[in-house]
């Protein structure tokens, strides 16, 4: 999957260095990203639907159960990035700057990671038209956003310090993260977006608001 923008990565606690991952795991990571770097040059030649797991194997240089290994279903095979968004995700709350909302910062990074633009990169407007013209990658994508729903419901309830169990940050992380479908089709989908997030911005505004 091509790189979306940046969201702030974790930071290490000072006076410590992150231990550098160990050979295997190096290992593992390099074939992960061959996989999925064959599977997308195949998907974009020739399109999801014509390309056989098989293939992308070959064209990989590993065998079937390898592949499967990492990536359990097909197509996974685009969206190879899914630990790494939900971080990123989890990190826009966590981190975000003094006096922003979590609406707020849940709706920059849905604007920045989710709907991106080409900006004259061809390959990145080759992958999203891939995954827009393909029906099941467009619901794979979002369910896999919807999957971290609870993650960011947890972080949610630690950053206002609210209960683990509460209601209202699962809602918040649901349809924070079901907002951007919003933009699919429209005339301008950054405008759908922000009138979402207007919404449960107003919404969390009152709920929290004190007595």
């Amino acid at each position: 999957m091509p790189p979306t923008t940046p969201a702030p990565g974790t930071t290490p606690a000072p006076g410590t260095t992150p231990a550098p991952p160990g050979r295997r795991e190096r290992k593992k990571a390099a074939t992960r990203k061959a996989i999925a770097d064959a599977a997308l040059h195949l998907f974009l030649e020739r399109g999801y639907d014509a390309v056989g797991i098989r293939e992308i194997a070959d064209a990989a240089d590993v065998s079937t159960t390898t592949l499967f290994k990492h990536f359990p279903v097909k197509e996974a095979l685009v969206f190879d990035e899914d630990d790494d968004q939900e971080e990123r995700l989890l990190n826009a709350v966590r981190e975000r700057p003094p006096g922003t909302s979590v609406p707020a910062a849940l709706r920059e990074h849905a604007l920045n990671s989710r709907l991106l633009t080409p900006d004259g990169d061809d390959r990145l407007t080759a992958f999203l038209n891939l995954v827009t013209t393909t029906p099941a990658l467009r619901d794979y994508g979002q369910n896999m956003w919807l999957r971290h729903t609870a993650a960011l419901a947890r972080v949610i309830a630690e950053e206002t310090g609210r209960p683990a169990d509460d209601p209202a940050c699962l809602a918040l992380a649901h349809f924070a993260l079901e907002a951007p479908r919003a933009a699919y089709g429209h005339a301008d989908p950054r405008a759908a977006v922000i009138s979402a997030f207007d919404l449960l911005e107003h919404g969390w505004e009152t709920l929290t608001r004190d007595p």
